[in-house]
């Protein structure tokens, strides 16, 4: 998916930083070659991308103060790459400095995660329409066969790694359904939306072996709609869907219909 994550080419020479001098501009690529034209990634994307990570999987979670130290070490990026990456990530409200104590991550009350579902909704009924026509059938016919060997596994074996692994390819599914509408200011917002809606409920949304299966069934209801065109259907199902994620974060529960 194109988004503020992706790495793009910027003007340095290799090994060049943006200040200067030498060694944190860009990450090393191995294998480079004679043909080799792909811009390695800048290190201040690299880290960007690995904190997001971090805050999305709950490995740093709300009210949590962490030292730009701590963050090289858990990177294993410089601490040049680490602090060109916080203004973004202050920037989007991800993190908040903290006069002489390094970073913190901001809590979010339950007020923030009502009024983000409201724009996930709007966004997400949106993009569907225009994701069921523009999304070619082969790659919705792919979500469908992942959704499908991740319920095969999890029925032989409730094994958290598969729910990982699922988690991914959930919101990656989702990232691409707004995708769809190709504007990267809606892509930009949705993402940073979720990032924080994750930090606020991560143990209520978080997909677990024990919730994964009802997660499938959701999500197949409208990936198979979309799939085979019909429209309302698709759109329906996944209202629900996103309805239901919604209950269970501001700590609700679901029929057992659901």
């Amino acid at each position: 998916m194109a988004n503020d994550q992706t790495a793009r080419p910027e003007n340095l020479s290799p090994g060049s930083r943006s200040d200067g001098s030498t060694g944190d501009a860009t990450l090393a690529t191995a294998g480079r070659g004679v043909g080799w034209d792909a811009p390695a990634m800048p290190l201040r994307q690299a880290a960007y991308e690995k904190i997001e990570a971090y805050l999305n999987e709950g490995e740093l979670i709300p009210g949590q103060v962490v030292s730009q130290r701590e963050l090289v070490e858990r990177t294993g990026l410089t601490l040049g790459a680490i602090r060109e990456a916080i203004p973004r990530l202050e920037a989007e409200g991800l993190l908040q400095t903290l006069p002489k104590r390094g970073l913190i991550v901001p809590s979010l009350d339950v007020s923030f995660v009502r009024e983000a579902y409201q724009l996930r909704v709007m966004i997400e009924m949106t993009a569907c329409p225009i994701a069921v026509r523009s999304i070619p059938k082969q790659k919705v016919e792919g979500w469908i066969a992942e959704h499908e060997e991740a319920a095969r596994k999890l029925s032989v074996d409730a094994d958290a790694q598969v729910a990982v692994e699922f988690q991914k390819l959930d919101w990656a599914l989702h990232d691409e359904i707004v995708a769809a509408l190709g504007n990267r200011l809606i892509e930009n917002v949705y993402r940073v939306t979720a990032i924080k809606t994750r930090m606020a409920v991560q143990r209520h949304i978080k997909v677990t072996p024990a919730n994964a299966e009802r997660v499938i069934r959701e999500h197949l209801v409208f990936l198979t709609a979309m799939r085979d065109g019909r429209l309302e259907e698709a759109v329906e199902g996944l209202r629900i869907h996103v309805t239901n994620s919604q209950t269970l974060a501001l700590g609700g529960t679901l029929d057992s219909a659901s």
